[in-house]
């Protein structure tokens, strides 16, 4: 194993002799930082990128000066999809241990949305998924069911199965109970639903081969709730969750779903196929549902789901999206406190009929190339039709900044974690 070489925190400006804006200079037995007050996370992210290309395999963090922030910032820049670890944190023995639960859940969620879509299967991703809060629950506060295959049918998961039955390799969808509470008939605090699309070709809709090559990332929302739920156990988290993953690929055969396909769901809502592409609001429809049968009173669900809200926000923010406002507000405010930036797009009830249908109730989007205008906004008042209350309690995360297809000064390529320690916070606070 290779030496560690130490990084000093600091935010003075570096002597003239070493240039403009530097933000490392070399020190005793490393480096100086020499970050910007004005942009402090920013700046110290990206010296992590700069060491990361100086191909340093190992850093201690040294001194006085650095915050949890600050060493996460610096461990999101330093870290790669080939190196997840290799930093020594510094602080008090409190610090270290929060970062370490931070280090772990977002570990797991980084290596396994950038596992190959040939390694990760849908049941694979619901059993691993299921392994890990299993690794991080108290003994015997977990309990899950994988149902697979033709049993979604059985059960009206029409959606999922829909989505999934192309592959030779069975849909999935994990139902997963924490109960730390000790009491059988204690209520569901929140439900947790995820977008596991393991792989999205985009079906008979065939994305471009450059749409189609980061896809193994389409299961993004599933790890990143996966995730978020394991944080906040390992944070001390007492209330009761369910978590729902929806667990599929998205590939075409003779037995895949086609555009023309009219899908009737559980809850009655009938649903025609415009767009095969549009595949995530499918599997969420029925992993909202599902979640709303355990009559939690927070429902939060996370994917990446589509391109409109990059357009809208870049790869920085993720999008947000609520029928309830105050709840909005105040995931908002938990944003810029876990300095996971966000940002509020429109929702309101009358996107349920932007996508129409001469044949079903609704469009599973428009006809048109990316889903036409709004698209964000509509495919989120698409998944309002699936929960209760009118929307009370619901919030959607459309994960722009979950992965980057390529690394930029900021970022390595591959994924992020972004959204996890939000939807943790979210957890313990709501």
């Amino acid at each position: 194993m290779s030496e560690s070489i130490q990084l000093y925190f600091g935010t003075q400006t570096a002597e003239s002799r070493w240039g403009k804006n530097v933000l490392l200079t070399p020190a005793a037995a490393g480096y100086q930082l020499h970050a910007n007050a004005n942009d402090l996370l920013r700046s110290v992210q990206k010296a992590g990128r700069q060491l990361d290309g100086l191909g340093i395999q190992q850093l201690q963090l040294a001194g006085d000066g650095w915050t949890v922030d600050a060493q996460w910032a610096l461990y999101q820049g330093f870290c790669n999809a080939k190196k997840l670890g290799a930093i020594g944190w510094a602080g008090s023995a409190a610090d270290q241990q929060q970062l370490q639960q931070l280090h772990q859940c977002f570990s797991w969620a980084k290596a396994i949305i950038n596992q190959t879509p040939d390694e990760l299967a849908p049941q694979v991703l619901a059993e691993q998924a299921a392994a890990f809060i299993r690794s991080v629950a108290p003994q015997g506060c977990v309990n899950a069911q994988v149902i697979a295959g033709s049993a979604l049918l059985d059960a009206g998961w029409v959606g999922l199965h829909a989505v999934g039955r192309g592959s030779d390799r069975d849909p999935a969808m994990l139902v997963l109970d924490y109960n730390p509470t000790g009491q059988a008939d204690a209520p569901v605090a929140a439900a947790l639903v995820g977008k596991g699309i393991t792989f999205d070709s985009g079906g008979y809709s065939i994305k471009a081969s450059e749409g189609m090559v980061t896809m193994k990332c389409d299961m993004g929302g599933a790890a990143t709730v996966t995730a978020a739920l394991a944080l906040a156990i390992l944070q001390g988290l007492t209330k009761r969750v369910r978590l729902v993953l929806c667990c599929a690929e998205n590939l075409i055969s003779g037995n895949a779903y086609k555009l023309g396909d009219i899908l009737t769901y559980k809850n009655g809502v009938s649903v025609e196929i415009v767009n095969t592409d549009a595949e995530g609001r499918l599997v969420l429809a029925d992993g909202l549902m599902c979640a709303a049968e355990s009559k939690a009173p927070l429902i939060i669900d996370a994917a990446t789901l589509t391109g409109a809200a990059m357009m809208a926000l870049g790869t920085e923010y993720n999008a947000v999206f609520a029928l309830d406002k105050a709840l909005a507000g105040r995931v908002l405010s938990y944003a810029e406190q876990v300095s996971e930036p966000a940002w509020q797009l429109p929702l309101e009830k009358w996107h349920q009929g932007q996508c129409p249908s001469p044949y079903a109730d609704t469009a599973n989007s428009r006809p048109i190339k990316g889903g036409g205008t709004g698209g964000a906004s509509n495919a989120a008042g698409f998944l309002s039709r699936f929960v209760p209350n009118d929307g009370k309690g619901w919030l959607h995360l459309d994960l722009a900044a979950a992965f980057s297809s390529s690394g930029n000064g900021f970022w390595s390529a591959g994924a992020t974690g972004q959204g996890i320690r939000l939807i943790a916070h979210t957890l313990q606070a709501e």
